[in-house]
């Protein structure tokens, strides 16, 4: 029997629930697109391992922090921090940190729900066959036409409006009868579909050569760089610092146990993330050379990888079928702390909650979609629209939210007050969760944040000279944009259709350093030599000027707003 609602709004009625919806919220694109790649340029099973360790001290006690705030109030952020801080006779300023945090959550959201409509209309591409037969040039240009061709942008705003109406019509529901049900049909769903394309890689694909790249221990790839980016990926792949964790851990029944549900979501979000990377370079690697990362190795490397495999059509519906499900929980995710705000501050009926919040989201994001065709050309000091809203949400309000919620929780509560959230705990545990939450916690996050801002400032600065940081030398490695690379190694752009994709170095025998992984070489670098072009028998005789010709689209519009980010 479903147990009585702990909220005003609803809980989920089984203890299991909060495990499932907690994994769907944090599984986002960067599990897929990022997380692998990092992985296989910085020491593989190594790096692995570096991130467990920057999760379980750095990160989790974060995570437990919100999760305990949202279930000791059993209310959004912006009520938990208002009545802890009235309560420990604190400054109600602190109450902005909460609204912060929702506004962070409602702009990546925007941005997410954009890149959330290229998902859905790709499960169509594939179920209607555009990509059997297709080389990664007539992919590139399909691409260019869905997102950057300004007569067809009507299309991607359909898609957006539908992607944003699955989202909503799920989250008109209800806790129950909405969220729990979805999030306890839709994570199995997918790991179902990630357990077969594992197989499916094993049996058609390069299984093994992924796991090389991925897991093999590499320890000359290591180095402090390697330490820069597992921090930054543990901090951003949880979906910290946006109130979602609050509101999760309000709708979580007393009976739960929270502090082993918290650990084992981490631990589930690292298993998915490494068994994605297995099954989508395993998948690309089997037409050969590879080394894209982000946008580009999802959207681009793998339908062309798939093009002439066996059962084609059906594996490339699968795969986004996977990939949709993954950006359909981050936004559902994401709704959910904007409309339980909105509703404690109207006290306005769910449904009319859900509907004005998300009109509000689809008019946000399409700042975010006019980026890559309308207003291509609007820049405001070398980035567009959507690189600053990116910005913002992950290089400041996202940090900002986060080392102010650990100050507040560990320098303003007092420790009895602190502990007391967390519940009951071996002495050892609630000392560690403390004091990394007191100390540790605001300096690391503090740095994460401000590098990745820098990072971020830095390669807006291409054809961009009048900025004040533009003058600033030398760029940064680190989150955004080209500084997610191994130092001296260029960015993938969205432009690919290149002709060639180097192999990484790490799966060649006797590997160094890795391959560059754009045309154009550096100078003082030995060039690349490039991969004879591929082809396939249904290849159409013109693929080649097509692939040419959507490599000059998308250089133009989007050379500069590639879609590689760390917030879903």
């Amino acid at each position: 029997m479903p147990i009585p609602y702990e909220t005003a709004f609803g809980s989920w009625s089984r203890r299991s629930t909060f495990f499932w919806a907690a994994t769907g919220a944090t599984v986002g694109l960067s599990n897929l697109w990022k997380f692998p790649f990092l992985a296989g340029e910085n020491g593989g099973g190594l790096f692995v391992l570096l991130y467990l360790a920057c999760l379980l001290l750095v990160t989790l006690p974060l995570m437990l922090t919100e999760t305990a705030l949202g279930r000791q109030a059993r209310h959004g952020i912006v009520l938990a921090v208002d009545g802890l801080a009235r309560d420990a006779g604190r400054s109600l300023v602190w109450v902005w940190l909460a609204r912060l945090s929702l506004v962070a959550g409602f702009l990546v959201l925007s941005f997410t729900a954009v890149i959330g409509a290229i998902c859905l209309a790709y499960v169509f591409y594939g179920a209607f066959g555009l990509f059997v037969g297709a080389g990664e040039g007539e992919i590139a240009l399909t691409l260019a036409e869905l997102v950057e061709d300004p007569s067809e942008y009507r299309d991607f705003m359909a898609w957006h409006v539908a992607f944003l109406g699955l989202v909503m019509a799920v989250s008109m529901q209800g806790v129950v009868l909405g969220l729990e049900r979805a999030f306890r049909v839709v994570v199995p769903t997918f790991l179902l579909i990630l357990i077969g394309l594992l197989a499916y890689s094993h049996y058609a694909g390069e299984l093994t050569a992924g796991s090389h790249y991925i897991l093999g221990m590499r320890p000359e790839q290591v180095s402090w760089q390697s330490l820069q980016l597992a921090l930054a990926h543990a901090f951003y792949t949880l979906g910290l610092g946006m109130g979602v964790w609050v509101v999760f851990g309000a709708y979580m029944p007393d009976l739960a146990p929270l502090k082993r549900s918290v650990f084992a979501v981490a631990l589930m979000d690292t298993l998915i993330a490494i068994m994605a990377g297995l099954a989508i370079y395993g998948l690309v690697l089997r037409t050969g050379p590879a080394a894209e990362q982000g946008f580009a190795l999802v959207f681009l490397a793998l339908p062309a990888s798939l093009a002439d495999a066996p059962g084609s059509q059906f594996v490339a519906t699968a795969c986004f079928i996977a990939i949709l499900l993954v950006a359909w929980t981050t936004s559902l995710a994401l709704l959910e702390p904007a409309v339980g705000w909105f509703r404690e501050w109207t006290g306005a009926p769910r449904g009319w909650s859900v509907i004005i919040m998300g009109v509000a989201v689809w008019a946000a994001g399409l700042g975010t979609l006019y980026s890559f065709n309308l207003w291509s050309e609007v820049t405001f000091q070398g980035g567009t629209v959507f690189r600053w809203v990116e910005l913002v949400a992950s290089g400041l309000l996202v940090p900002a939210v986060s080392v102010a919620l650990a100050v507040f929780v560990g320098w303003k509560l007092g420790s009895t007050r602190a502990l007391r959230m967390i519940g009951r705990a071996p002495r050892l545990v609630a000392a560690i969760w403390f004091w990394a939450l007191k100390l540790v916690l605001p300096l690391v996050v503090f740095y994460i944040g401000a590098h990745y801002a820098w990072s971020s400032l830095t390669n807006l600065c291409e054809g961009q000279s009048s900025a004040v940081w533009c003058q600033a030398q030398p760029v940064l490695p680190g989150e955004a944009g080209e500084s997610l690379l191994p130092e001296g190694r260029a960015q993938p752009r969205i432009e690919a259709g290149r002709g060639h994709r180097p192999l990484p170095d790490a799966l060649k025998p006797n590997a160094g350093e890795p391959a560059l992984l754009e045309k154009d070489e550096p100078a003082g670098e030995t060039p690349v030599p490039e991969a004879e072009p591929q082809s396939t028998p249904e290849a159409q005789p013109g693929s080649q000027d097509r692939g040419e010709e959507a490599t000059e689209e998308m250089d133009g519009a989007a050379k500069d707003d590639e879609i590689l980010y760390h917030s879903v």
